[in-house]
């Protein structure tokens, strides 16, 4: 079953490749195939089972101990379908006078295959091999369909993100080398007896690994120049997916990997999320292209996950989860509304464009979805983005009162930004720069829509993402003592 997720896209991507014409229609149809193969994935889960399901164990490379071992639980199963749906509106988004389509949606279902099977890897090697593949399409998706400064943007992001998979890689084999083991299968048991000196060593590895990749300060500055370069279609993946496969990261290897070296470094992880929270507001406040202010807006968000994985308590966890899958929407949502302002008015400047929101010569169904996606970031209740901030608050306070208060601003903050973007942006009188305005097309606001919809939805029924994940965080933080008594004998 977990195979076929992996198979599909990638089969999907060589049959795009080698047909002449018809590429989009039928990347959009296998994207949707995936899509239903998710949703039945999400009908046959066990809620009541905390442990990985539908395990499929084979050998790969005897010799270096890798095995093709994938599994997927709660912690995984929320972002396996986020990737699914976005990938569809991604495809479905996409110019279709785009130039060189065979390569262009080859690349987007090879990234697809690559993200599920991130998610999906229960072999530290195979999950570092996936890691890796997906630099692959999102750097040319970036170098060939980007902006001016393309070239730029997208070899800054592989330089940056190549690093992170190299300190990961040498987290791995550490940790292989230091518990004597010839496997690198995902075994918490076996990190967990090792020394305590050694387990920070190596969480400080994954945590500067995860760190560049999700991204926290002072490692940010690849994600500002990739969003502004990468088409919209592009953004949404890259924002809505790619900086997960870090967060998922941090609660999967770091946390579920080295529970005692995570308690001691988790104070210290929530001062760098108050930096990362205040510093990333802060630029977006300071930001006139609107692109730009949604990038660093996630830089602040980031924190807030960061935040809630240490304070290591099932609710933050849950938090963490419902933040994870309410930034890939609302970002997602943002990016397209953005990305149609700027198909119709050609900038993405807040100083020359004025009045969109105008109901005969703008575009008032766009921008109205822009004000709901602000309004969602801004976590006003009603809205996914409002339970996650609220829950990751809630459960912080107790462990880090100062760190969560000071966090909290962030939240202020993103209220100002965004306030300034949509008061210049989209009220008052409609600017000379942009009158006579193409007129938006359904096509073009449809996936918008959908996930404006799925962010009311979820922000009324938060416990339709929180059900999944919750048994496999309960396991994860109480992992029974004994095994490590067992494997130190």
């Amino acid at each position: 079953m977990l195979s076929i997720l992996l198979i599909v896209p990638l089969l999907g991507a060589l049959t795009v490749a080698c047909l002449p014409d018809r590429t989009r229609s039928i990347a959009f149809a296998i994207s949707f195939i995936v899509l239903g193969l998710t949703v039945l994935l999400l009908t046959q889960f066990n809620l009541s089972d905390p442990g990985m399901q539908f395990v499929e164990n084979y050998t790969w490379i005897d010799t270096l101990g890798l095995s093709y071992r994938v599994g997927v639980d709660g912690l995984s199963l929320p972002l396996l379908a986020l990737n699914s749906l976005l990938t569809v509106i991604a495809i479905y988004s996409s110019d279709e006078k785009i130039e060189r389509p065979r390569l262009y949606y080859t690349l987007i279902l090879i990234l697809n295959a690559a993200v599920s099977g991130v998610f999906l890897a229960q072999d530290l090697l195979l999950f570092f091999i996936a890691y890796e593949l997906e630099l692959i399409p999102l750097y040319l998706l970036i170098a060939i369909w980007g902006g001016q400064r393309r070239a730029y943007a997208a070899t800054k992001f592989l330089i940056y993100t190549a690093f992170s998979g190299a300190l990961l890689l040498a987290a791995f084999l550490g940790l292989a080398w230091f518990g004597g083991s010839s496997s690198f299968t995902y075994n918490p048991a076996l990190a967990q007896a090792l020394p305590i000196g050694q387990q920070l060593l190596l969480l400080g590895a994954l945590l500067l690994g995860f760190g560049i990749k999700m991204p926290l300060f002072p490692f940010h500055t690849w994600l500002p120049d990739a969003h502004v370069e990468a088409s919209t279609p592009i953004s949404v993946l890259l924002a809505g997916v790619l900086l997960k496969l870090a967060t998922y990261g941090i609660l999967r290897f770091c946390v579920g990997l080295f529970p005692e070296a995570w308690q001691i470094a988790a104070p210290w992880l929530s001062y760098w999320a108050i930096v990362s929270v205040l510093y990333g507001a802060l630029m977006a406040i300071a930001q006139t292209d609107m692109k730009k202010m949604v990038a660093y807006s996630s830089v602040s968000h980031m924190g807030y996950i960061l935040l809630a994985a240490a304070a290591n308590t099932p609710l933050s966890f849950s938090a963490a989860m419902i933040q994870m899958v309410s930034h890939g929407l609302i970002s997602a949502a943002l990016f397209l509304c953005v990305g149609v302002v700027y198909k119709k008015t050609q900038t993405r400047d807040i100083r020359i464009l004025e009045g969109l929101l105008n109901p005969e010569r703008g575009m008032p169904v766009i921008g109205s979805l822009m004000i709901l996606g602000v309004m969602a970031s801004a976590g006003i209740p009603g809205m996914v983005g409002f339970v996650a901030e609220f829950l990751i608050f809630r459960s912080s306070f107790p462990v880090f009162p100062i760190q969560t208060l000071l966090c909290t601003i962030g939240t202020g903050l993103t209220a100002v930004y965004y306030l300034l973007l949509i008061n210049k942006a989209f009220f008052g009188r409609l600017s000379p720069q942009v009158q006579n305005l193409e007129s938006v097309t359904w096509r073009e606001r449809y996936p918008a829509m959908i996930l404006t919809v799925a962010i009311v939805l979820f922000g009324f029924q938060p416990g339709w993402i929180t059900r999944w994940s919750e048994p496999t965080i309960a396991a994860t933080l109480h992992h029974p003592p004994a095994i490590i008594a067992t494997v130190t004998k």
